[in-house]
């Protein structure tokens, strides 16, 4: 039934000319990331084994997008297996690619690099730059980079040793898109008790590696005097993952662990009411006027469905209050109609 009911709404979303979707954008795609840049917006999900582009004009019409897979890994080695939470970046002049993968075993997970010199990224070739690697060469996923005031910087999900256990935010300033430069600030580590759902107990019944307390999926946010950072809590396999902010001023140094302050409670969470759980692993767009704020995100629509392929991709609208402070709200209920993101004049 639900099924039938979100065809409907996409067919009225068609026969009205495509300004309205509904949520879910696809019926599976974990991880999402989108951008808009010159009339097209690119997104990208966790596919696993290899890394898929979509370019499309109206995020209604994603599933009808066109897509492309820009880059196979090869057979072996260590970025051959298990490849997550790809992103597409814009960075002086040229296209980048950024994405987690490790050799088939999770403790080899490291950040990886592409780059394509061409105007359309579905076009030209994408060339593997290389990893992305702290001087300690620490484990690394769920990798996103921001510019501020003209320097580039990554901040990732990192452990502190060479043991899983325990994911933090880490942040480094780069060199240029593919290296970094200097050693890695933990900005953020899992301290509130709505961070720690999921212990290791919980993981290891269903027979995978054990993880305690999760900090993951950093997305950064600019707006008047404060850099936001929105990031995913507990562990995934939870209803309870969710998004967290830490906030420094926009003056501030970056690189200083006591610039950054994390809020107490989750900014966006699990909606049972509206059958939304486990929402996290977020990136932000802005409308094609740039009047407009979207949040993507993946969810669950049932209680139980875990980190697998059952999250799908969705979006809304959020505000800013008067102390530039991002307002996400509640997540909407699958099948709501919602307007696409505004094409007015700037």
């Amino acid at each position: 039934m639900k099924r039938l009911i979100f065809l409907l709404l996409l067919i009225c979303g068609e026969v009205a000319g495509q300004d309205t979707f509904t949520n879910p954008l696809l019926p599976s795609g974990p991880d999402p990331w989108s951008i808009y840049k010159d009339g097209y917006y690119y997104y990208m999900h966790t596919v696993g084994n290899r890394l898929v582009l979509w370019k499309t004009d109206n995020l209604a019409r994603l599933p009808q997008a066109e897509q492309k897979t820009v880059w196979t890994p090869p057979a072996e080695g260590p970025y051959s297996r298990n490849i997550w939470a790809p992103e597409i970046h814009y960075l002086r002049g040229k296209w980048y690619i950024y994405f987690a993968a490790d050799n088939g075993k999770n403790e080899n997970h490291r950040l990886w690099v592409l780059e394509n010199a061409s105007a359309d990224p579905l076009q030209g070739e994408w060339v593997l730059k290389g990893k992305l690697a702290d001087p300690g060469d620490h484990w690394a996923i769920d990798g996103s980079v921001f510019e501020h005031q003209g320097q580039l910087y990554l901040v990732w999900s990192g452990w502190e040793g060479y043991q899983n256990g325990q994911q933090d935010i880490y942040i480094s300033k780069m060199k240029n898109p593919w290296s970094l430069e200097g050693e890695r600030v933990r900005i953020a580590t899992p301290t509130y008790d709505w961070e720690r759902h999921g212990t290791i107990n919980d993981w290891q019944k269903k027979g995978e590696p054990p993880v305690v307390l999760v900090n993951e999926g950093p997305q950064v946010l600019i707006r008047g005097s404060k850099v936001h950072i929105i990031y995913s809590a507990s562990g995934c396999w939870t209803d309870h993952y969710a998004l967290g902010r830490i906030t420094a001023p926009a003056t501030a140094n970056l690189l200083d662990q006591a610039s950054w302050k994390k809020h107490p409670l989750p900014v966006f969470e699990q909606s049972p009411e509206n059958g939304v759980y486990g929402t996290g692993h977020n990136s932000f767009f802005t409308s094609p006027d740039g009047r407009e704020d979207w949040i993507l995100y993946h969810a669950n629509s049932e209680p139980g469905q875990g980190c697998g392929r059952l999250r799908s991709p969705r979006t809304q609208k959020f505000v800013w209050d008067a102390d530039d402070n991002p307002v996400f709200g509640k997540p909407v209920p699958a099948g709501t109609l919602l307007t696409v993101p505004s094409v007015g004049v700037r």
